[in-house]
Order: structure tokens, then sequence, then C-alpha cells
């Protein structure tokens, strides 16, 4: 493929994700989520050609046949099923997330997020059904509402009928849209343009597409409920998968953190997962999910499963010994203590925590130095410090997207680090995008913030305050239920979440490369929507 034409491919495939984004539901949008859906494994292919893996099926072309049939009926599958049963497509996406499959050819192994493709694909083909053919209920003059949903069913996805839902919702996907497209922009100039193309194809444009899948979805008890039992499900099963592992002191994949395993005292485990971090990183989110769902339930049975779950998570995190995922579990907690108790006592906790920690750290970690900051810290100290090297060399635009391997192997004159690509996030981003991707990722990172904690607490001290009342069987106020409840939590939940998964990237990053990150923007966006709906309902029109 030649540079020029894979450059222009990628610049499509951005624009069509921040259409896919962007663009009210519709014609155009379905059209724009298709060429996303086309372009981003054509990109890939030619990227690939000449591979290891891409040869070993050229050899083969009856493999390679067999494989596109194969994802085309599965897609064509799970079209059908998300337009008969709407409430499957977000749960299939949810279900998806933290599977990897390990596809082996030409002797190199490469573990793709296949499934969500494939539920990816599914979705999009169903909504490209769904909004060709509806039938448009007739022109709408500038500042109306937009006409009736063509289709709703309970759960599933809703086109959007209420007005714009605050600032926070409009800038959002904005800046969304733009960090996209600006990476993208910033692959063309990039020092390993191939790594560019491809964290563009496997991560911005797919995952764009699940934001637009999502971010109209109902989120109801149901569904919500229904997410909470996968995930939950999907948990358990892998700490038993973990825990087998643990007590035979074998794993069943990752050669290097087998041989890890050999020179420790301790053995770490990563069940399914490839590596232990990121299999922490799930279980301490989920963990932090139930225990949003705990603390504002009502029901003994409810208490008991989720105090169950909870227990259950953190016997499977124990054994990663993930240092970042007990920081990301207890960041999330720390959130949700301040939205369930005090924001004030909370903050305080924090601060005494962070200097013991410090304290513990310096006294008995003896004398301080960057050598044994770096090795404590197996070889993170040196990329921290290279990255910033690298940002000083190049502070405005970066050495481009997906550069910062290649970038730090040749700009960064030390051999001292175990690995080559960077585990903080910030560091990345300001070494691959300078000053340019730096400010569209802080804003990212503030407007999402914005939009999941606006107007939080107060439903929140609500429903604390009406679960008080009950409690003494009388007083206090009237007692939420439906939406007015559920969605409270969800929004809790997904803050938390959000916070927990934050702190997580500052020591192994995967913010962008992570599915969970967009997940968790186009939840909480759906979410603080539906709340500023039920607060502003639509104009009563039928007087006029």
């Amino acid at each position: 493929m030649s540079e020029f034409f894979a450059g222009a491919g990628v610049l499509a495939g951005a624009a069509a994700a921040a259409g896919a984004i962007l663009l009210p539901a519709g014609r155009l949008r379905a059209a724009a989520m298709l060429v996303a859906l086309a372009l981003f494994p054509l990109l890939i292919l030619g990227d690939q050609w000449h591979s290891h893996q891409i040869v070993d099926l050229r050899d083969h072309p009856s493999r390679l046949i067999a494989l596109g049939l194969l994802a085309l009926a599965a897609s064509a599958a799970l079209a059908a099923a998300f337009t008969r049963w709407p409430i499957a497509m977000p749960l299939a996406i949810v279900a998806a997330l933290p599977f990897r499959v390990p596809l082996h050819a030409g002797g190199d192994t490469a573990n793709l997020l296949v499934p969500l493709y494939l539920v990816i694909a599914g979705g999009v083909v169903a909504l490209v059904v769904r909004d060709w053919c509806a039938r448009p209920a007739g022109p709408v003059a500038a500042g109306d509402p937009p006409p009736p949903a063509v289709a709703k069913a309970s759960s599933g996805v809703v086109p959007p009928t209420a007005p714009p839902a605050g600032r926070a919702l409009e800038w959002l996907p904005r800046v969304l849209a733009a960090v996209v497209v600006l990476y993208a922009l910033q692959a063309l100039y990039s020092e390993d343009f191939s790594k560019g193309l491809q964290n563009v194809c496997f991560f911005f444009v797919p995952f764009s597409l699940v934001y637009g899948l999502l971010r109209d979805v109902n989120w109801d008890r149901k569904l919500l409920t229904l997410v909470l039992l996968v995930i939950g499900l999907e948990a358990v099963a892998f700490v038993v998968v973990g825990s087998v592992e643990w007590v035979t002191r074998s794993l069943f994949w990752n050669d290097q953190v087998i041989r890890s395993n050999e020179f420790h005292t301790y053995f770490r485990v990563n069940s399914v997962f490839w590596d232990p971090n990121v299999y922490g990183r799930y279980l301490a989110l989920v963990a932090v999910v139930a225990m949003s769902a705990l603390l504002w339930a009502r029901e003994r049975r409810s208490l008991a499963l989720l105090t169950a779950l909870v227990f259950v998570l953190w016997i499977g995190l124990f054994p990663t010994f993930s240092q970042s995922s007990f920081a990301a579990l207890l960041a999330g907690l720390a959130v949700l203590a301040a939205l369930k108790w005090s924001l004030r006592w909370t903050l305080a906790a924090v601060g005494a925590f962070a200097v013991i920690g410090v304290l513990v750290i310096f006294l008995a970690g003896g004398k301080a130095s960057f050598d044994r900051i770096n090795i404590d810290t197996s070889g993170r100290a040196n990329l921290v410090s290279g990255g910033i090297h690298l940002f000083a060399q190049r502070p405005v635009y970066g050495y481009g997207s997906g550069s910062f391997p290649k970038a730090y192997r040749e700009h960064v004159k030390t051999k001292k680090a175990p690995v080559s690509v960077s585990h903080t996030e910030p560091i990345t981003v300001a070494a691959e995008q300078g000053l340019l991707g730096l400010a569209a990722y802080t804003a990212l990172v503030l407007t999402a913030l914005w939009t999941m904690a606006t107007n939080l607490r107060g439903p929140l001290s609500k429903l604390s305050a009406s679960r008080a009342g009950g409690a003494v069987g009388g007083g206090g106020s009237p007692t939420a239920t439906g939406p007015a409840r559920q969605q409270p939590i969800a929004r809790a939940a997904v803050l938390a979440t959000f916070i927990a998964l934050l702190v997580h990237t500052m020591a192994y990053a995967g913010f962008f490369e992570d599915p969970i990150t967009w997940v968790l923007l186009a939840t909480g966006a759906s979410l603080a929507a539906a709340q500023q709906r039920r607060v502003e309902p639509c104009p009563d029109t039928s007087a006029a």
C-alpha cells in the first residue's frame, strides 16, 4: 500500500468515525458508520500485506476466504439478533470487552479483540438497516424538536427525541471527535506510520463506532441489571480460572510472565488475559461497579449477592500483584465515598493516606535514588524520563501518533529500560503528539468528568435520604423508584469507574486503546442526557 493512499485512508476512516460520534441518528450517520466499518479492516490488511500473518493467509487462499465468509455470517447473524432484540446489542458489547483471540500465523501471535469487532459489525449493520429504512416524519423547522422516534424497544437503541441536554453533553462528542481526527492527522508524520495506522484502525475507529452505537441506548432498570449480571458472572469466571492458575502454579499463556514467575518469590496470575495488570484492571473496575450498586442497595438479597461478588473480586485481585490495579480500585472507592458521604472528609482521608504512603516508601526503601526507583517500578522511571526527553525535543507536535517505542529507541540514550513502550498515558501523549495532543487529551478528560459529575450529588443525596427515611418507618423523603433511582446510581458507577481507569492509565497506559474507556464515555453521556430530560422535559406544544 502506497503511503499516499494509506494516509488518505487513515484520514477518511477518522472522518467517518467522527461522523459516527457527531452526526444525529439518520441516513448520513448510518453511511458514515458503514464507511468506517469497511475501511478499518481494509487499511489493516493493506498495511500488513507483507507480514508473516497475512503472507501465511495469502499462501492459503481457501483459509482467507473461509475466514471472510465466517466473519460476514457472524456479523449478519448478530445484526439480525440485534434488530429483533435491541437489548442484546449493548449487552453483547459489554460482554465482549475483555476477550482477545490469539491469532497464530507465520510463527507470530497477535491478540485481537475479534469478538468485539464482530459485535461492532453486527451493531452497525443493524443500525444501518434501521436508519436507512426508516421513513422521515417530514421537514423539521430550525429550533423545532426532532420528529418522534421511528422505532422504540425496551432497553434498546432509541433515537433521541428530547432537546439538548446541557453544554457538557454538547462538548463531549465534539472533543472526542477532535481527538480521533487529531490522532489520525498526527499519524501522517509519525516516525512509525504503520503503528499509528494500526492504532487508528484497531482502536480509534472501531471504538468510535462503539460510542455511536451506545450513545442512544435507553439505560433502564432491566438493562442496567443485566449489565451488572453479565460483568459479574464474567468476572467470577475469570477469578475461577486465575485461582486454578494460583493453585497449580501454572499459566495458560504469556511466556514472559511464566519466565518472570520462575525468578520471583511471588506468583502472578493472568487468567484469560495476556497481562496480569490488564486482568487486575478489569477486576478492579468491576469491583468499583459492584460497590456502587452495593452502597445504594436496599434489598437484603441484593446486599448479600453484591457483598459476595466484591469478596470474590478481592480474592481474584490479590494474586495479580498489580499495584496499579489496587491504586485504581482505591481511587474508585474514594469517589464513591465522596458521593455517598462527604467530599471534604474523603479528600482529607485521601491526603492523609497519600502522605503515609510516601513516608512508608521512603522509610522502608532506604536511600532513595533514580536507579532504585527504576528497579522498583520495573523500568517505568526510565520510560517516564525518556518520554519527557522526547517531549522536550518536540514540544508542540511530538514525534507522531504511535511513535513512542521507535522514537524512544532512537532518540533516548539509555539501555536500562526493559521495555520499549510507555506505561504512563500523559507521557505517551506528550511524546507522540506534543502540546496539541496533550491539550486534546486533557480537554477530553475534563469534559468527560464534567458530563459525568454534573447534577449527580443531588439525586444521590435524595436516594440516601429516602433510604434513611424508610429505615425508620415513616419520615424522610419519598422512596425513589424506576429511572429516578437506578440511573443516578449508574451515573455514580460510571464516574467512579472512569476515574479508576484514569488512575490505572497513569501507571499502565492504555486509555484510548481500552474499549472500556469508550463504553464509559458513551454510557456517561447517555445517562446524563436521560437525567437532563427528566429535569427539563420537552415543552408541551399541543396548545399551539
